[in-house]
């Protein structure tokens, strides 16, 4: 592993994460800059549980989406357990998915099957918050090294500031956009009725709790049809 020529890469994409425009774009880096940076990684993805369920995100191909969907339905995996708890384990390493595992007895061997030689997966975390896993997989057994796993694991600790930072970004930029639909929804509604500003947004409010919308959908009613009636 060239450590030196691994933390140029590693700078280059910082740089990159950041200047994406939007999550999505973020994520789709982290998992393309995987197999970029980490010896040994064909494909990689991004697993988020929910429960018992799962959501694969920006994956570089059709056997992330499936290994997923595996541990879904079996309950088990090195994903659905890296993506469990920031209080776990954060990494996970399986040199060789020919062999038979005890940890994992149902998904192994089906996963095997997928094309699946060894993978490694990290918990994506931040000191405040849980983001899911970062999952790499090699169609070749015994691919990934300790070298591979600390690479892994330095692309996952910045993928993880990268991701939490978008994700930021992101909700305020929704909130700004929100309060302002819901300023010109009160302006429509006061210049139609005569009505004062807190007036005009007890309406709003009103109807969004009698109907069960959220008042940002109620605002955009509002703007897109010039009342609520």
């Amino acid at each position: 592993m060239d450590w030196g020529r691994f933390a140029q890469q590693m700078a280059s994409m910082a740089r990159d994460l950041l200047a994406q425009d939007s999550v999505d774009d973020t994520l789709e880096r982290i998992t393309a800059s995987a197999t970029e940076l980490v010896d040994g990684c064909d494909e990689a993805g991004i697993l988020v549980r929910h429960a018992a369920k799962v959501q694969t995100l920006a994956p570089t191909g059709q056997l992330v989406v499936e290994s997923d969907r595996l541990q879904e339905r079996l309950g088990e995996g090195p994903c659905f357990d890296a993506a469990r708890s920031p209080s776990g384990e954060r990494v996970f390493r399986i040199a060789d998915l020919t062999a038979e595992h005890q940890r994992w007895p149902a998904y192994a061997p089906r996963a095997h099957l997928l094309g699946v030689g060894s993978m490694m997966g990290f918990l994506l975390f931040t000191g405040d918050e849980d983001l899911g896993a970062l999952n790499l997989y090699s169609c070749k057994p015994g691919a990934f090294t300790e070298a591979s796993e600390t690479a892994g694991w330095l692309l996952a600790s910045h993928a993880a500031v990268a991701l939490s930072s978008a994700r930021t970004h992101a909700q305020m930029e929704q909130a700004i956009a929100t309060r302002h639909a819901i300023g010109e929804a009160m302006g429509i509604l006061m210049g139609s009725h005569h009505i004062t500003e807190e007036q005009a947004f007890d309406v709003l409010r009103r109807y969004s709790q009698e109907n069960n919308v959220k008042l940002r959908e109620v605002a955009r009613l509002v703007c897109a049809g010039g009342s609520l009636s």
